[in-house]
């Protein structure tokens, strides 16, 4: 494992960035100790998208894929409340009357942003409380792992609003995280998940008290931004993946990549720790 000649810096890096400096126009962008934070920021509105928010959101997740300095992910939203979807003026108002090739470039473009985190190889933390609606619903859904409060309110509401539940991967997703009978009374209802009741049919992976929630989520996303980075990434890949694979060719597909983690340094750092009883320090390499 260490006889093998290590890659040019320059060559290895590519086209990799670094993205804590990067700065955000339509949200709050941090990064800290290997954890980039996103923060929708509109408290006084519950934080709605705009037109302009989805397109950054998408082209961060985007760059994402290329970051050297961020390893996982939170998204959350400023004040007491995650997102409460796309903004009745900003977006919903304009939308009236557009044609149908301009309506597709929206909706195309909203599921841009799915797709791309999706495509990122960090995990993301969605941290919700509050209101948590319509595209708000959406972002928590396309996350990796999700932490509610008791007060969150989860609600896929499009058909509220004459639209149908199959929004930005909706129809895909939210089946595989609840089940195809909960999806389709979410999808066809619009009505409000609560928080206990979200836990319990698995919507959230936990619940936290209010005022611990995004201190949890930053620490679980500290714990995965410092383990195996480069084998986290390929985990999420094959969950994605695999949801289109018979099994044969899944494991046969999780055969060739554990092939290929087994190459990484962080593989001979882990055995080493373990033979000398110490604490395995993975680099991502």
């Amino acid at each position: 494992m260490t006889d093998r000649k290590p890659l040019d810096p320059a060559l290895a890096a590519g086209n990799r960035r670094p993205l804590g400096d990067w700065r955000a126009t339509h949200f709050e962008w941090t990064v800290a100790e290997r954890v980039g934070t996103i923060t929708l920021n509109r408290p006084e509105r519950k934080n709605p998208l705009t037109f302009d928010s989805y397109a950054e959101l998408r082209d961060l997740f985007v760059r994402l894929r290329h970051a050297n300095d961020v390893h996982a992910i939170v998204i959350t939203g400023a004040g007491d409340n995650f997102c409460s979807g796309g903004d009745v003026h900003e977006i919903i108002g304009p939308l009236i009357g557009l044609p149908a090739p301009e309506l597709l470039m929206f909706t195309r473009m909203t599921g841009d942003v799915v797709k791309a985190m999706r495509h990122c190889p960090q995990p993301i933390v969605a941290a919700v409380d509050g209101v948590c609606a319509g595209a708000g619903a959406i972002l928590a859904m396309a996350a990796d792992i999700r932490f509610g409060t008791p007060r969150s309110k989860t609600a896929f509401l499009f058909n509220r609003v004459g639209l149908a539940g199959c929004d930005m991967g909706a129809c895909a997703l939210l089946p595989r995280i609840v089940g195809h009978g909960r999806a389709s009374e979410l999808l066809y209802t619009g009505r409000t998940l609560p928080g206990d009741e979200a836990y319990h049919w698995g919507f959230f992976n936990r619940l936290c008290a209010p005022e611990d929630l995004l201190r949890d989520a930053h620490a679980l996303a500290h714990e995965l931004a410092h383990g195996p980075t480069f084998a986290n990434g390929i985990t999420k890949t094959m969950l994605h993946q695999e949801w289109d694979m018979g099994i044969d060719a899944a494991i046969e597909a999780e055969a060739q990549a554990q092939a290929i983690c087994m190459l990484t340094e962080d593989f001979g750092r882990a055995y080493r720790a373990f033979a000398a009883k110490q604490k395995p320090v993975f680099q991502g390499d």
